[in-house]
């Protein structure tokens, strides 16, 4: 039933009860009723249907307008990520691709000069950045998963980032997300992509694990895969991993722990955030 049928019912079918009740009264019941218990009789009856249908009526009418609420919001938020994705690409992503091309070309006027070639890391660099936007302009365009109520949860987003990563996970979610600001969750969900990302290029992992567990005041994300892991612990401070350091910097900004520790077959990456700590 639309929005607009519920509102005629409510407004005709009070009268068409009074109607007919008035009618059935003159014509059938004045012998027997008196003009001040008929008087009486009618409030008695409106009451009685507003008690009964016209509440079910205007809780319908309310659920209604809450459905069509949650879609206008819906539809503004994928509008805003759609524009916020057009932003992105006609800005930062052309701007990075003509970056890169010119540092290739600058590269190749070094290499016929016959000096030796200084911009491997800064187009490394390039390359990198170039890559993070667009996957974040990719994930600006999908709408994602939502919950019964209507809302993007973490957990169907990590569940997509997996898919981005190409990593075969195993998504455990039981973290209570009221409470967390729109920038956590942000940063929450940059942290764990990079870790996906980073099993993907590095451990060699046939399976991961992401299971996100506790609420606002304690909680922790493990992301643990059955790669071939590292021994040397200096293997987290090579200046080539910008995705750790890139972890470390959010994760330290935001006041929450990292960690990451690995044996042999096996690398677990922990971010935890304790309130009262």
């Amino acid at each position: 039933m639309s929005y607009r049928q519920i509102k005629w019912i409510i407004l005709i079918v009070p009268s068409i009860i009074v109607g007919l009740w008035e009618f059935v009264r003159h014509q059938f019941l004045i012998p027997y009723i008196s003009m001040g218990l008929g008087n009486f009789i009618t409030p008695v009856i409106l009451f009685v249907v507003s008690v009964t249908l016209l509440y079910r009526l205007f809780a319908l009418l309310e659920r209604v307008q809450e459905e069509l609420n949650v879609e206008r919001a819906h539809k503004a938020e994928l509008e805003a990520r759609e524009q916020l994705a057009r932003e992105l690409h006609d800005g930062i992503a052309q701007s990075l691709f003509l970056l890169s091309v010119k540092i290739d070309k600058a590269e190749r006027q070094m290499t016929q000069a016959g000096a030796e070639g200084g911009l491997d890391e800064l187009r490394k660099t390039v390359h990198e950045v170039n890559r993070y936007v667009r996957q974040s302009i990719s994930n600006l365009k999908y709408p994602g998963d939502r919950s019964e109520d209507g809302q993007v949860t973490m957990g169907h987003r990590v569940g997509h980032l997996a898919e981005e990563a190409q990593v075969h996970a195993q998504v455990s979610w039981n973290l209570d997300e009221d409470g967390f600001t729109a920038r956590e969750q942000v940063e929450l969900l940059a942290c764990i992509r990079e870790a996906l990302f980073n099993v993907r290029k590095h451990a060699s992992a046939s399976r991961v694990i992401v299971n996100g567990e506790g609420n606002r005041q304690a909680w922790h994300v493990d992301i643990r895969d059955n790669g071939t892991g590292f021994r040397n612990k200096s293997y987290l401070e090579d200046r080539d991993k910008y995705g750790i350091k890139i972890m470390r910097e959010r994760t330290e900004e935001m006041g929450w722990n990292l960690s990451i520790s690995s044996e042999e077959g096996s690398t677990l990456v922990r971010i935890e955030s304790r309130k009262g700590e």
